[in-house]
């Protein structure tokens, strides 16, 4: 049992995530779903060996010493895999999510129209929000990939580990790991603002102070592109608040009112027809209603706007949701499984074939 087959097989199999741990096979998840493989059981020894074979002695050294590891590993012309180790029981376990090789546009996502609109903003804050293994990191890529063909500007990428490679095409870009090129977000943020860059991308808005520049570099002229692990855009605007001590917010919320463009709230639900997953996103545009909300502490009252403004371009996550089953993408009980008020959601029907 070689790393490498592991990861190719993974990845041929349009698997999401690839698990190694000690007594049991390899485990892929499917649709976002945990499926045993065929492969023999792991012994300890095994996956010592198999995370030996793709570190360094460096990487190892931090491994052995921390407990943790983070990094990024490439086949050429299949996939990169972001790769986290970690130690439970005493034994040596792998987490690693298959990242595909080629950047999808947004033509291939969902709310096309509306990704484009907020990629071609000179300046403020775009939040892409949603739980671990959502497509967070693949929409911003998305993203960043049609600025880097319409725009000639700088971006500046910082990530942990970086997933997507995006080549030089009428933008510079730079890309920074953390624990390779700088040693944290925050103080990759505040470097990048010495870069001359014209858009950054931010990876995760860990903390107060990161949070702090990034709407700081929003407000200076640039466009800061960014992640949280929130699930819709409410808790997303009211995490950020909240990051900070009682006596900031009413100036972060200021803030926030004047430099925020858009939050996209989006989770990963199974397709009906087909052994793939389609992104369902619930859509906030910073309009001057939704600013003054957000300035006068009223952010429970925003899901309301966002009910009321779909000719804005704006939709809930039961909207999406409805839209993906009425499209026949997705079955009526995923979709009221992920509602928000799953008492008013829509009566059920028969999924059809996916248009």
């Amino acid at each position: 049992m070689e790393m490498e087959a592991l990861l190719v097989n993974a990845a041929a199999k349009g698997a999401s995530d690839l698990h190694l741990t000690e007594g049991l096979p390899p485990v892929l998840r499917l649709q976002g779903r945990l499926v045993p493989t065929a492969g023999p059981v792991l012994a300890a020894s095994d996956t010592e060996r198999l995370l030996a074979a793709i570190t360094t002695d460096e990487q190892r050294s931090v491994f052995y010493q921390q407990g943790e590891l983070d990094f990024a590993y490439t086949i050429r012309g299949m996939s990169r895999f972001r790769i986290h180790s970690f130690r439970q029981r005493g034994f040596t376990a792998l987490a690693i999510r298959i990242i595909p090789d080629t950047i999808p546009t947004l033509e291939q996502l969902a709310y096309t129209n509306v990704l484009q609109v907020l990629a071609r903003k000179k300046r403020g804050l775009v939040i892409i929000s949603g739980p671990a293994g959502s497509g967070k990191s693949t929409t911003l890529a998305a993203m960043l990939e049609l600025i880097n063909q319409e725009r000639n500007c700088h971006i500046i990428t910082i990530e942990d580990p970086i997933e997507y490679w995006h080549r030089h095409n009428r933008s510079m870009v730079n890309q920074r790991e953390i624990n390779r090129d700088t040693s944290s977000f925050g103080n990759a943020l505040r470097a990048a603002l010495r870069e001359d860059p014209d858009v950054i991308m931010l990876g995760e808005m860990r903390d107060a102070e990161t949070i702090s520049t990034a709407i700081t570099a929003a407000e200076t002229g640039h466009l800061v592109l960014a992640t949280l692990h929130t699930g819709d855009a409410v808790q997303t605007i009211d995490r950020i608040i909240d990051a900070f001590p009682a006596y900031q917010q009413q100036q972060i919320r200021i803030q926030l009112a004047l430099s925020l463009q858009g939050v996209i709230a989006q989770q990963l639900v199974p397709c009906c027809n087909s052994g793939k997953r389609v992104a369902a996103m619930e859509v906030l545009l910073a309009t001057p209603a939704v600013r003054n909300l957000i300035r006068e502490g009223k952010s429970q009252q925003i899901l309301s706007v966002i009910q009321t403004s779909v000719s804005a371009g704006m939709r809930s996550m039961d909207m999406a949701l409805l839209e993906l089953y009425r499209k026949g993408l997705i079955t009526y009980e995923e979709a009221l499984s992920r509602a928000v008020d799953q008492a008013n959601f829509t009566a059920p029907g028969t999924c059809t074939e996916a248009r």
